[in-house]
């Protein structure tokens, strides 16, 4: 096996890599926003990576690209806010998922935790988090968080990102 030397800020694209993209493309994944508070203000992004890890120490796991902007602010944060959203708030994920976008407005419902934290209350869940392990892998960076909180917000159909859009899954009334 060979390695190549390869800076994380400038991947070289591979029939792999290319192929792996491809592959999730086709493969839909639960949607969050991740929120923190930073000097600069608040700063947050959409993430289709964040997965349960662990009950005991309740943990989970997400994955940012590259370690400036909002990745960067989420990695150097104390303690940051994972929303699991629903298909009200695609919309939002498509603003927090586009450099340069609105985020964080009134009309969007953002408040803020009383430890500092943006947080959307309308969101199915939030879990407030705390790194616990940051690992550079290639041009990301894979985070491995604390859920100190855990806060509930009403039930509603879960959103789901495929084939790069957003789509609504059935909301099941008998559960």
């Amino acid at each position: 096996m060979t390695s190549t030397n390869r800076t994380p800020s400038n991947p070289i694209p591979t029939e792999v890599g290319e192929g792996l993209k491809a592959a999730f493309r086709q493969h839909p994944a639960g949607v969050a926003i991740i929120s923190a508070d930073s000097p600069t203000g608040p700063h947050g992004l959409t993430a289709s990576s964040v997965a349960s890890v662990a009950v005991d120490p309740a943990a989970i796991v997400f994955s940012v690209t590259r370690a400036t902007g909002s990745a960067g602010a989420i990695l150097d944060a104390e303690s940051f806010v994972v929303h699991l959203i629903d298909d009200e708030h695609a919309g939002v994920a498509q603003n927090f998922a586009v450099s340069g976008a609105e985020r964080f407005t009134a009309e969007q419902g953002w408040q803020t935790l009383p430890t500092g934290e943006p947080y959307l209350p309308t969101a199915r869940v939030a879990l407030r988090c705390r790194a616990i392990e940051k690992v550079p892998v290639g041009s990301s960076t894979v985070v491995i968080a604390e859920v100190l909180e855990v806060i509930f917000g009403r039930p509603s159909r879960a959103l789901v990102y495929v084939d790069r859009s957003f789509h609504a899954l059935p909301h099941d009334e008998g559960r």
